[in-house]
């Protein structure tokens, strides 16, 4: 069992040397607090709003808020001084019965066990305890706290229950809404106290069990069988996510602008096209004007159709050459200047 304290009970000139040992163990079954989005575990870290920034243990000190937003100080060495000598002790101030303490007053219970040489001081006290049916009321300082203690026997064994003092219990006055004294029926209440009659039995400790822990377990059992489990997904380092959010966003950006342009330079104006009307231009003048090939056409027609058609079984006769003047005409035509050719020159 794991030893909590060391120290000495005290009462008079004898000193008990004894350990502490949790007599309690809390069952109830713990949860962390899980992201619903992706399923993390939430972590709470010791922050300061003012610095933004996590704050580390030799960091902190403590404070007292004496008006909303004003704190007196105190550093670890000031408040370790205020604390008693007698720390390590619990000193028994007084011997009562149990039965004068309501169980109102009473904490949180550790066992004691005797440390080193201290055996027989410590049957001394519990056998004195034990034959006296008495209660030692003592005060005693754990993790810089100070409280009342009760100290007796279980089962063989010394006991320490940590008491509250008085003004730490609220008193009943203060329960809003409790009934004074008020007549009762009689046939009512004889009913109640057969009830209560009914009811009564020794305590047994061990047939109350706590059936919802059992529920909530019995059910955990049955999602982890039926692998209706959720994996907390795994968590990625940390290293140059700046840079990188920085490289991304310049891409972005980057993408954000005009298909090969730059955003230091302008772009150079559009270079002119004449040359497609002096093409145009040239393409008229290399083809002939309708007008101008059809008289040609015509007069080689007529000609030939004027010719007589040779006789049977003579040669044919060759064609008559063809006047030169009409392509001379042509051709003058065609070297002729068009007021296209002078604006292509």
């Amino acid at each position: 069992m794991h030893t909590v304290w060391k120290g000495a009970i005290s009462f008079g000139l004898v000193h008990v040397p004894v350990k502490m040992h949790t007599a309690t163990e809390d069952k109830d079954i713990s949860m962390r607090m899980i992201h619903k989005e992706c399923g993390s575990p939430l972590s709470y870290v010791r922050s300061c709003p003012v610095c933004d920034k996590e704050v580390a243990w030799d960091e902190i000190i403590k404070g007292y808020e004496y008006e909303k937003g004003k704190f007196v100080l105190f550093e670890k060495d000031e408040l370790e001084k205020l604390q008693e000598d007698a720390n390590r002790a619990i000193t028994i101030l007084d011997f009562v019965d149990l039965k004068e303490i309501d169980p109102v007053y009473f904490q949180k219970t550790y066992y004691l066990s005797p440390d080193q040489a201290g055996s027989n001081a410590y049957q001394l006290l519990r056998e004195a305890l034990k034959d006296t049916a008495k209660i030692g009321i003592a005060k005693v300082t754990i993790r810089a706290k100070s409280s009342l203690a009760a100290i007796r026997v279980i089962d063989n064994c010394l006991v320490m229950e940590t008491m509250f003092y008085p003004d730490e219990i609220r008193a009943v006055s203060q329960v809003p809404n409790v009934p004074d004294h008020v007549e009762v029926n009689p046939k009512e209440l004889d009913m109640a106290k057969l009830l209560i009659s009914q009811l009564s039995t020794e305590f047994e400790p061990d047939k109350y069990t706590d059936e919802y822990r059992a529920r909530l377990l019995e059910q955990i059992q049955r999602k982890i069988a039926g692998q209706e489990v959720s994996a907390a997904p795994s968590v990625q380092p940390a290293d140059n996510i700046v840079d990188l959010m920085a490289a991304l966003q310049a891409s972005i950006d980057a993408m954000k602008q005009p298909l090969g342009t730059d955003p230091g330079t302008e772009r150079a104006p559009a270079a002119r096209k004449p040359r497609k009307k002096a093409a145009a231009g040239a393409a008229a003048i290399a083809e002939p004007a309708p007008d101008e090939a059809a008289p040609t056409t015509r007069r080689r027609t007529s000609r030939k159709a004027a010719e007589p058609p040779a006789a049977a079984g003579g040669t044919a006769q060759p064609d008559p050459e063809p006047e030169t003047k009409p392509a001379t005409r042509r051709t003058r035509r065609k070297t002729a200047k068009t007021p296209a050719d002078e604006a292509v020159q």
